[in-house]
């Protein structure tokens, strides 16, 4: 008689695949952190520099005091904003890099519309939603542009939205050092400012401004929207694979459009909060690398709307106390860009240990007869 071999059973070792993923997107992002910590403090060792003193200053300088901690909710506002310009796309395969073009955009066609909104005495309470919307909706069509051309004429996307991104940039200081320019901004050329009346206040008892809020409110809806909407289920599924998604019928065009657009509204609002919020008109300082932080903020949040608020407010202290190590260990304040490198790049190595991680696969059982 010919004995009949089964296929091995497989054992899940006790973790069900949403348990392992959950498990993976928690424990490989720490451990990205901690490599970081680590190779970054070779560094500064190198240098001859104390990596003991340098993280206490950075807790210090982050959340030390109530002021260190408004100061790093501030600077996490606007990388809430540009992470979810890049993770909303990306849910969808889209490696955007276009949110800084975006932000710069937004910031300044909030600080041009508001010229004749100021000049002609509209109210704040009607102005201030006009520039938001106009800073959301020149957004929207400029990273939206990046994913039309990317489904319709086969641009790559990641090329095209940075190209955008430094177009963006051309065009603001076309019109600020030119035909909207502040003849009283000498030093630094400038639009008009907005006024004290379209300045935007703070969260009552903080100093920091509402752009906060709306990055958590909107980090809320869009972990809604898109994992638990047919919306989102559909993006992903266009994500996972394009041809699939069109074999099911799938508007696959109109989901890659509109989750750039979207994406652009988020970076183009961060525009919005910084004109209105920090510096009252429009000049060079939108341009200050938020939507590139963004970035690493989306890849260590793994692309998820809700993790990337803690994953911002972190680098927003790592931001804030870059002042404090410069003063205290005589060392440049772009030191912290330094260790955001390392992040980054360690964060790209670590991709590789997704589903390889020893214990969490699953085992065989062995053949049977």
């Amino acid at each position: 008689m010919t004995a009949v071999v089964s296929p091995a059973p497989v054992a899940s070792a006790g973790f069900s695949p949403r348990a392992i993923a959950s498990v993976e997107a928690i424990l490989i992002p720490v451990g990205a952190l901690v490599v970081s910590a680590i190779l970054f403090s070779l560094f500064l060792l190198a240098l001859g520099k104390s990596p003991l003193t340098f993280f206490s200053l950075v807790w210090t300088g982050g959340f030390g005091s109530a002021f260190s901690i408004q100061n790093s909710l501030q600077r996490a506002a606007p990388l809430i904003l540009t992470g979810l310009a890049f993770a909303i796309p990306a849910r969808i395969g889209l490696t955007l890099l276009g949110a800084e073009g975006a932000l710069v955009l937004g910031g300044f066609a909030s600080a041009a519309i508001a010229i004749p909104l100021v000049t002609f005495g509209w109210p704040a309470f009607i102005g201030l939603p006009i520039m938001a919307l106009a800073a959301m909706a020149v957004g929207a069509v400029w990273i939206g542009l990046a994913g039309w051309l990317r489904h319709y004429r086969g641009v790559n996307e990641t090329i095209s939205s940075l190209l955008l991104g430094y177009i963006a940039i051309a065009i603001m200081n076309f019109f600020v050092e030119g035909l909207l320019r502040d003849p009283a901004s000498a030093n630094k050329p400038s639009t008009m400012p907005i006024g004290d009346a379209y300045r935007i206040g703070s969260i009552p008892g903080t100093s920091v401004h509402w752009g906060l809020a709306a990055g958590l409110v909107l980090a809320v809806l869009l972990y809604i929207l898109m994992s638990r909407t047919t919306f989102g289920f559909a993006a992903r599924m266009t994500g996972g694979n394009v041809r699939a998604a069109q074999a099911q019928g799938l508007p696959v065009g109109f989901l890659v459009v509109a989750c750039c657009a979207i994406a652009g509204a988020c970076a183009g609002l961060a525009g919005f909060y910084e004109v209105a919020a920090i510096h009252g008109q429009a000049n060079a300082s939108l341009v200050a690398g938020y939507g590139f932080t963004g970035i690493l903020v989306a890849f260590l949040a793994r692309q998820n709307p809700l993790a990337i608020v803690p994953v911002a407010i972190m680098f927003g202290a790592l931001d804030a106390a870059g002042g404090l190590v410069q003063r205290r260990m005589a060392m440049p304040d772009a030191t912290v860009l330094v260790l955001q490198g390392i992040i980054f790049v360690v964060l790209l190595v670590s991709e590789t240990f997704y589903g390889r991680i020893p214990f969490l696969q699953p085992r065989k059982t062995g053949d049977r007869t």
